[in-house]
């Protein structure tokens, strides 16, 4: 439907501005003004129908956002994050980080949609050619300038199509929800899970390298050997978050070398067994001077005397490495007699 088929009753009033006016070259004015194009209305400005069409179109936008809003908060609540779905041509992802991001993208897609669609449709497209005027803001200026801002909003309709105004401010008021839930994203709080390992009374102590428990004639003198808990394996979902916390190494040192008590008493038959996370920052320890009993973080070069409690002797650790006490079960092999008295790896927040 064109303007030329709307009985001129029904046209809006015409601006004050004259559309198409121009002006001549002269000797002052070298540059003619080719003017504007004859205004063209736009169906919703000469038809209420489609007017209320349009109101309907971004209520449903404004609307569909917010429901993505609720999606997004219910995903996050609902689906595991260990969960993993196939999506073409992606492949295996994760289902959680799917429906997030899907729900989130449409979440704002429809916002921003919906207030374009605002802009073409509903609120005055009438072009307007204003005089440059000096950059200082005069009285009359700013005067002008709020009377623009008043009509502006009056023309928007925002007071008058209280459907859209209402659905537009449920949709941005519940978007910032979105990122309210993503801060749960940050993971659960630790509590005492960083106190814990996988040691326990009864656990085998078991080579990393043969997936064999260990017998004290396995561990030689002056040999360092790497042992995780047993039952934990690699295929494990939570494997890297235990061995983060579990890894050990194993030395053998002569008895009358050991010259802390209590390492002596958690030992057996001069075979000790520490915690291999440095606590300096939990890097993985794995070199070791057999004459002098040292071990040596590669990443800052924190030094510990295994044969001295694994006191910190040089480097920027804080504190020594934890000792985990054992002994041989009733069939020859090494088991732990607990767990780690104390947090291993660095310092944390909770240390009391």
């Amino acid at each position: 439907m064109s303007s030329q088929d709307i009985p001129e009753e029904n046209l809006p009033a015409e601006q004050e501005h004259a559309h198409g006016a121009v002006s001549v070259a002269d000797e002052e004015n070298p540059f003619s003004d080719p003017g504007l194009p004859p205004h063209e209305h736009r169906i919703q400005d000469i038809d209420e129908r489609a007017a209320k069409r349009s109101e309907r179109v971004v209520a449903l936008l404004f609307t569909v956002s917010m429901l993505a809003t609720v999606a997004f908060i219910a995903s996050y609540l609902a689906i595991p994050h260990t969960k993993s779905i196939f999506v073409f041509p992606i492949g295996h992802i994760s289902a959680l980080n799917f429906a997030l991001g899907v729900s989130l993208a449409l979440a704002l897609f429809c916002i921003g949609a919906g207030a374009v669609h605002w802009a073409r449709t509903l609120m005055s497209d009438v072009e307007v050619a204003d005089d440059r005027h000096a950059i200082e803001a005069s009285p009359e200026v700013r005067a002008k300038v709020m009377a623009d801002f008043r009509e502006g909003a009056a023309e928007s309709g925002l007071g008058r199509r209280k459907l859209i105004r209402n659905t537009m401010f449920g949709a941005m008021a519940m978007v910032p929800l979105s990122g309210v839930f993503l801060l749960g994203g940050l993971g659960p709080a630790p509590k005492d899970m960083l106190r814990h390992t996988l040691w326990a009374k009864g656990k085998r102590l078991v080579n990393v390298n043969t997936n064999q428990p260990l017998r004290p004639e396995d561990v030689a003198v002056g040999s360092l050997t790497f042992a995780k808990p047993d039952g934990l394996e690699e295929t494990n979902e939570d494997f890297q978050n235990e061995i983060a916390k579990a890894a050990l190494m194993i030395v053998r040192l002569q008895p009358d070398n050991i010259k802390d008590k209590r390492e002596l008493d958690w030992s057996h038959q001069g075979i000790v067994a520490f915690s291999k996370i440095c606590t300096h920052v939990g890097c993985p320890i794995s070199l070791y001077e057999q004459q002098t009993h040292h071990v040596l973080c590669p990443c800052h070069q924190s030094t510990f005397d295994l044969s001295d409690g694994a006191r910190v002797i040089f480097g920027p650790a804080g504190h020594a490495l934890p000792q985990l006490r054992i002994g041989v079960d009733s069939d020859g092999y090494l088991e732990a007699l607990g767990d780690f008295e104390e947090p291993v790896g660095p310092a944390f927040w909770e240390r009391g």
